[in-house]
C-alpha cells in the first residue's frame, strides 16, 4: 500500500512539472470563442424574423384578441395579452435592451414609453403597418449593434431594477424575450386560425 501511495505522488509530481513546462500562450490557446458577431445576429434575427412572420400572419379579426385573461395580480396594464399589445411590448423592450438601459431611452414616434410605472393603462391600438415598421428599425439596428460590438462593449454592465448584466448577456436575454412572444403568437395563431408557422433557420 505504501509502494502504490508513492508511485501516485511520483505520478502527479511529474503531471505538474509537465503542465508548469506548457507555454502560458499554448495554454491561452486552447480555449475557444463560442459565439462570435455573425452567430449572434444570424440567431438574434431568426427571432426577430420569427416575430415579424407572426405580426403578418395575424388575421385582423383577432389582431385585438386577447391570449389570455387579465390577472387579478398582474402588474402590466389590463389587456396586456392583446395579440398587437405583445407585439409591441416586445418591440419595445428589444429596442430598449439594445440601448442598455432605461434612463434617456426613448421609442420613435408614434410609439410610447410603457411598463415604466404601476397602473399604466394600454396605449391606443397600434396598426399592421406601425409595428412592422418599428420592427424593420429595431432589426436593422440590432444587425448594426451585434456587428460592430467589441470586447469591452460586450463586457459594459447594465443595471435594470431587477439586476446587473453584461451587455453581450443581455443581448441573449433580449433574444430569449423575443423568441417566447413569438411563440406565443404562433401557438396562438395556429390555434385560433389554424395557421402554421414557418421556421427560421438564420436571418440573412
Amino acid at each position: 500500500m505504501e509502494i502504490d501511495e508513492n508511485a501516485a505522488n511520483l505520478q502527479s509530481l511529474n503531471l505538474l512539472r509537465i503542465n508548469a513546462s506548457i507555454p502560458t500562450a499554448k495554454v491561452r490557446r486552447q480555449a475557444m470563442t463560442i459565439l462570435d458577431n455573425a452567430m449572434l445576429w444570424r440567431q438574434f434575427g431568426a427571432a426577430i424574423d420569427t416575430l415579424g412572420d407572426a405580426l403578418r400572419d395575424c388575421p385582423d379579426d383577432l389582431w385585438e384578441a386577447r391570449l389570455w385573461p387579465d390577472q387579478p395580480d398582474q402588474w402590466v396594464a389590463a389587456g396586456f395579452s392583446s395579440f398587437w399589445y405583445l407585439g409591441y411590448h416586445t418591440l419595445f423592450w428589444l429596442d430598449l435592451y439594445l440601448t442598455g438601459a432605461e434612463e434617456g431611452f426613448a421609442p420613435p414616434a408614434p410609439f410610447a414609453l410603457v411598463e415604466m410605472e404601476a397602473g399604466e393603462v394600454l396605449p391606443p391600438t397600434c396598426t399592421r403597418d406601425e409595428l412592422l415598421g418599428y420592427l424593420a428599425v429595431c432589426r436593422s439596428r440590432c444587425q448594426a449593434t451585434l456587428a460592430t460590438l467589441s470586447t469591452d462593449e460586450a463586457q459594459r454592465l447594465c443595471r435594470f431594477p431587477w439586476g446587473e448584466i453584461a451587455y453581450a448577456e443581455l443581448q441573449l436575454y433580449n433574444l430569449r424575450h423575443v423568441q417566447e412572444h413569438a411563440a406565443q403568437l404562433h401557438l396562438f395563431l395556429g390555434q385560433q386560425a389554424g395557421k402554421a408557422s414557418q421556421w427560421v433557420t438564420q436571418a440573412q
